[in-house]
């Protein structure tokens, strides 16, 4: 647990997950890239629980509805989840070495990722196959490098 919270910091980084989560990106790359929301939900979950929470975490999801035009809600309710999955072991993680929490980052984004797209097939989108995990796996190989990043821009300026 980080002892202070630098707002500045989970501020920018909330706006830039927001924006790298719309951004351009390589057509035949696009189903590669990491999910940005929700690895800052899980940070600022697992480091600041009681500053971050489940609802901060659903009105990020509502602002990402927005931006990627989705039936509103569906990312609301999948980050809302993400949260209280991190709140329900963020105890337990910090205690694993970084090799087990990329582990559990891909297990937890795994199920955001299968819970928007059980949502999105339940509304009428006609997605086939499992390449929508494919942004858990490369969000659990960028997150040791998001945490350290974040970490040492929290401590500098918090």
């Amino acid at each position: 647990m980080l002892s202070v919270i630098s707002y500045p910091v989970f501020a920018l980084s909330a706006v830039l997950a927001l924006v790298l989560s719309i951004a351009l990106f390589p057509l035949g790359w696009f189903e590669f890239r990491p999910e940005w929301l929700g690895l800052v939900v899980f940070y600022w979950t697992f480091r600041a629980p009681a500053q971050f929470g489940i609802l901060l975490a659903w009105c990020l999801g509502l602002l990402l509805d927005v931006l990627e035009a989705t039936p509103l809600g569906v990312n609301g309710v999948a980050m809302g989840l993400l949260a209280f999955l991190v709140l329900t072991i963020h105890q337990r993680l910090r205690m694993y070495p970084m090799p087990q929490q990329c582990l559990m980052v891909f297990l937890l984004l795994g199920i955001n990722q299968m819970l928007v797209h059980f949502l999105k097939q339940m509304l009428g989108a006609d997605d086939a196959g499992f390449s929508y995990l494919w942004p858990a796996i490369t969000s659990a190989v960028v997150w040791p490098f998001l945490c350290v990043l974040l970490d040492n821009l929290n401590r500098k300026l918090g």
